[in-house]
């Protein structure tokens, strides 16, 4: 069995830049950083949820639980395991925390609605995103990450500085310098 690796979950609202980020971060092939995207397995319609799970929310709990355990588990033998998840910080940190999960944590991305917005309308080609609730949802994470005490990259700025960023977190979690 491998040695459960240290968890670092990027959250963010849809057009926040968390994706692009942890693709970013991927491509730079640091080792022993593993990328992962929450998406991935597979994200069922709203009727599927409340069908399967009771509702969007426990569809999330339940598949932010699977990905926590996935990660403990650490199948792909790697010292850091980045996350891309629209998760709640505070439901994440409840259940990193429930479930034994040693080493972790949690930063937003995050930038000013008409940004996240104008990304979402042009290259992420995702207009049916751009809401009001996305906007209030995007807050909502901004202010738990504030309350909590969570970092907060800021997206709006260039792409290579968030990078290093969120580079500079793996590191602190346990990746050497090359």
């Amino acid at each position: 069995m491998n040695p459960q690796p240290a968890l670092l979950v990027l959250t963010g609202a849809s057009g926040a830049g968390k994706t692009t980020l942890v693709h970013a971060l991927e491509e730079l092939h640091l080792p022993g950083v593993g990328c992962y995207y929450f998406d991935s397995i597979g994200v069922p319609s709203p009727e599927e949820m409340t069908r399967d799970f009771g509702g969007r929310e426990r569809w999330q709990a339940a598949a932010t639980e699977q990905w926590i355990l996935r990660l403990m588990r650490n199948d792909d033998d790697v010292r850091v395991a980045v996350l891309d998840g629209q998760v709640r910080p505070s439901a994440l940190r409840a259940d990193l925390e429930r479930l034994g999960a040693r080493r972790w944590r949690i930063a937003l991305a995050d930038c000013g609605h008409d940004e996240r917005n104008a990304r979402l309308h042009g290259p992420r080609a995702q207009p049916e995103l751009a809401t009001r609730d996305m906007d209030c949802w995007a807050a909502y994470l901004r202010g738990q990450a504030d309350a909590l005490g969570y970092p907060v990259i800021d997206t709006s700025r260039p792409l290579e500085a968030c990078v290093a960023e969120l580079e500079d977190m793996t590191r602190e979690m346990g990746v050497p310098e090359e």
